[in-house]
């Protein structure tokens, strides 16, 4: 009886876990397609300066990664917020380039994609860690590619980059989710502040899924 107790004492704990974070990502997300939606409706978006507004997203998710365990949990949280606030101004231009049906069906469309990966990285019993050099290196050589592109600036690249981020992403989606699983037993540190650092690895796993969607299939319906 003991035992069972137990288990169901750890299930319990996990479930709570996992509601909790998830509440603190759709916040954030709600955060974003609010700012998004003003940026775009008040004419925001046609005056804001986005390579300022990339530096400081950078910039927030440096201090976020590299100074965490140093801050306390308000300022994690304020973090994360403010990231989905500036996040949600630069995707303002999404609503000037795309009409409304394509970003409906992109979001539903990743929505429905980032719960499968989700709900098969929280259920599968595979140790997942060892792809997460992998995906890293695939982040590294993706940005590098994406900046040199800038300049030379090939559609043929941009496709094949889309798709190729489209399944890192993807599969860092199942990657986040079996880690998220198991780290409050094993990471020692505030449940405040790891409720919200796993919440943005899951914001930032769902909105780079949902923007490559967007990019892949929704060029054809632009305005």
């Amino acid at each position: 009886m003991e035992i069972i107790n137990n288990s169901n004492y750890y299930v319990k704990g996990q479930n709570e876990w996992m509601i909790k974070t998830f509440f603190r990502m759709f916040l954030g997300l709600i955060v974003t397609a609010l700012a998004a939606f003003y940026t775009y409706k008040t004419g925001l978006y046609l005056e804001v300066s986005y390579g300022f507004l990339a530096i400081i997203e950078i910039g927030l998710v440096l201090m976020f990664s590299f100074l965490f365990k140093k801050m306390s949990p308000t300022v994690v949280t304020i973090l994360f917020y403010v990231y989905a606030l500036i996040n949600g101004i630069t995707m303002g231009t999404i609503f000037a380039v795309f009409n409304m049906n394509t970003i409906f069906y992109a979001f539903i469309t990743a929505a429905l994609l980032f719960g499968g990966l989700a709900l098969y990285g929280y259920t599968t019993n595979k140790d997942m860690t060892n792809f997460s050099t992998i995906f890293t290196v695939a982040l590294i050589i993706g940005l590098i590619v994406s900046i040199i592109n800038l300049f030379i600036g090939s559609s043929t690249i941009n496709i094949i980059l889309d798709w190729i981020m489209l399944l890192v992403f993807c599969g860092l989606t199942a990657h986040d989710m079996n880690t998220i699983k198991y780290m409050q037993n094993y990471v020692d540190c505030d449940n405040e502040k790891l409720y919200v650092y796993c919440a943005m690895d899951l914001y930032l796993d769902f909105i780079n899924i949902f923007i490559r969607l967007l990019s892949i299939f929704g060029r054809r319906e632009r305005n």
